[in-house]
């Protein structure tokens, strides 16, 4: 089993996106029913390791947060950009979730993510040589981006099975995450 955790995007997040994906040669762009936000990739593992690791998130705990997204960015440089992606505003809320992930893929019995963190979701990935100049050319052709914000209140634990077209992905597990009172539930009188 392919397995990786992260956030799916809302509907009106990936039609946001799927508005400005297209019209770079060369891009293999994501399905928008696919786009996510990688929290932990795990990768390849058996049937004993994937339970472990979903009981180890099942046990997660974080509260829900908002989040936005904004800009465009790339991995990669000179004539070989890897991936074209959407960034994340700075949240410290998801910098907790992420170190609770890893933490939790830690005591399923996974090694230690050697990569530091950058949340970002993948539009595209590379099919050939596309450099720099391109990419940048795209990304200022769309201006600025900005995308919610939108509550995230689960992480997902996904499958990940080779197809035709790209990846396809399955939902393994939901790990809710916990709502956070406002002050119009304390004025409401629901948490006295």
């Amino acid at each position: 089993m392919r397995l990786f955790v992260a956030i799916a995007m809302p509907e009106d997040v990936t039609d946001r996106l799927a508005a400005v994906m297209g019209g770079l040669d060369g891009a293999r762009w994501v399905d928008p029913a696919d786009l996510h936000l990688t929290l932990r990739f795990v990768g390849e593992v058996g049937r004993d390791a994937a339970e472990d690791l979903a009981a180890a998130l099942s046990s997660l705990r974080a509260p829900a947060f908002a989040l936005r997204l904004s800009g465009f960015g790339y991995f990669g440089g000179g004539r070989r950009v890897r991936a074209l992606w959407a960034g994340v505003e700075a949240q410290p809320a998801l910098e907790v979730l992420q170190g609770r992930v890893e933490a939790a893929a830690r005591r399923a019995g996974q090694p230690a993510e050697p990569r530091k963190f950058v949340p970002h979701v993948t539009l595209a990935r590379m099919a050939g040589p596309v450099g720099e100049d391109e990419v940048a050319h795209w990304i200022s052709v769309r201006g600025a981006f900005t995308a919610g914000p939108f509550e995230v209140r689960e992480a997902v634990l996904f499958e990940s099975f080779p197809g035709r077209d790209g990846p396809l992905y399955e939902r393994r597990l939901a790990v809710p995450l916990e709502r956070l009172p406002d002050a119009d539930d304390w004025e409401q009188g629901e948490f006295d």
